[in-house]
């Protein structure tokens, strides 16, 4: 071959080369055919609190209920096992598969993963980083909570029933997360929009209960007269709650405490006067969730994100409620 055939055949070669990546990053998310009954994957990132396990209920109760097989996975809060559980369903052959991503970023090779082997992948409750990957591209859409406007309703209640506190100790959800990404960014910006609240101090408490507690801890010795507890989440308010009385100190009286998810628990916790004011996330997500794949596979065209209605409780409301949440 002469040095210019050489040439040709190497610039030939790079610019199909170069179309074939850029179809590739640009191809649609895979297809999904209708059949009568599908195998179904749901990648769930842990099982350590009750939102988890009414979420994966639910995921449960809605597959067999169609008559679908489920193909189950708990990550016990690792990121990197998550990413082996969808490699496994990739290779069991999947139809489509639920992913609870653990975190934003390490998941997304998961997500790619899948959608080389022409699996469609639903996100449910938590997404991965819009950098990175695509509703409608690499991934049909993301069902579940506006984490945004979850922090904001929290903030706009404080604003008008705070009662003369101001200081705030903010226990945020796991590092690299959609929720404890989006809680805080939603509080935050609208509590500084309200005016006359600082944020004292704001650290993970991991979305876990004792973890909470301890941070809880540590916080209130460090800042004494924080007098309000924002959490992520239920159990770090519960946690926190735990670390106000062990201080010597009354929830719901000297230090208001406010929370995200609406489990009955929390929701009791409300009615008793301990937790102040709670924003639920939604954790029923298997009508949803196969409703939209179902609406999928007949050839409709499914929106980017699939918001959950969230209810919220405070003394006005939590008694009536509490047989109702989960």
């Amino acid at each position: 071959m002469s040095a210019f055939s050489r040439r040709t055949f190497l610039t030939v070669a790079t610019t199909i080369g170069a179309l074939t990546f850029a179809g590739m990053a640009t191809a649609q998310v895979p297809a999904l055919k209708q059949k009568d009954t599908y195998k179904v994957g749901f990648a769930q990132t842990e099982s350590n609190n009750p939102w988890r396990i009414a979420q994966t209920e639910s995921m449960k109760a809605e597959a067999a209920r169609l008559g679908y097989q489920l193909v189950y996975t708990d990550a016990a809060g690792s990121a990197a096992k998550q990413v082996a559980d969808v490699n496994s369903m990739i290779a069991q052959g999947v139809d489509v598969i639920f992913l609870a991503p653990r975190e934003e970023k390490p998941l997304i090779p998961a997500v790619m993963a899948a959608k080389k082997a022409g699996i469609p992948v639903i996100l449910l409750d938590r997404s991965v980083d819009p950098k990175l990957a695509k509703a409608g591209q690499d991934y049909l859409t993301f069902i579940g909570s506006d984490f945004v406007q979850e922090g904001q309703r929290v903030a706009e209640w404080l604003a008008k029933n705070a009662g003369g506190k101001t200081k705030i100790i903010e226990l945020e959800g796991t590092t690299g997360s959609s929720p404890a990404n989006d809680r805080k960014k939603g509080f935050d910006e609208a509590i500084k929009a309200a005016g006359g609240f600082e944020i004292v101090a704001s650290q993970s408490g991991d979305f876990a209960r004792d973890k909470g507690r301890q941070v809880a801890e540590a916080l209130l010795q460090a800042h004494p007269d924080a007098d309000i507890i924002y959490a992520h989440n239920d159990e770090m308010a519960i946690g926190a709650i735990s670390a106000i009385e062990a201080a010597g100190k009354v929830p719901g009286k000297d230090i208001l405490v406010l929370s995200i998810d609406g489990g009955k628990e929390a929701v009791g916790l409300v009615a008793e006067g301990k937790i102040a004011a709670v924003v639920e996330c939604n954790p029923r997500f298997g009508p949803k969730a196969f409703e939209t794949m179902a609406r999928y596979a007949k050839g409709e065209k499914i929106e980017p994100r699939v918001i959950n209605d969230d209810k919220f409780y405070d003394s006005s409301n939590a008694k009536a409620e509490l047989a109702n949440a989960y």
